[in-house]
């Protein structure tokens, strides 16, 4: 099986934001998985569907496939950096904010039939 992979690095979002999405969209294939990510309300739903067609160019530059031929083989969201805010609040106090960042995975693979 051959597989192609695209990899996005401390994307500003929570992995939980991205999960919610790339749920969706396992195991399916890319035409359908693109389909649904259109759809979505979601702004990580346009971070996914940028790094699947990125999968797909690298699938057809490493072993010229085309995008019907592949599926989302696998599909993953990690946890980055945390950026560690401070929101100044009543009485000279000072709440902590984190700004959670992410990594994504997407490997597509040619369908075996």
């Amino acid at each position: 099986m051959q597989e192609a992979k695209a990899k996005q690095t401390n994307i500003k979002m929570p992995a939980r934001k991205l999960r919610r999405v790339i749920n969706e969209v396992r195991g399916k294939s890319v035409e359908e998985a693109v389909r649904i990510l259109r759809f979505m309300p979601y702004f990580a739903a346009r971070v996914v569907e940028k790094n699947l067609t990125a999968a797909v160019a690298n699938a057809s530059e490493k072993f010229g496939a085309s995008a019907a031929s592949l599926k989302v083989s696998e599909i993953f969201a990690d946890e980055s950096i945390t950026l560690k805010r401070a929101r100044p609040r009543a009485q000279g106090r000072m709440y902590s904010r984190m700004k959670r960042t992410s990594h994504l995975t997407v490997v597509v693979a040619s369908k075996t039939k």
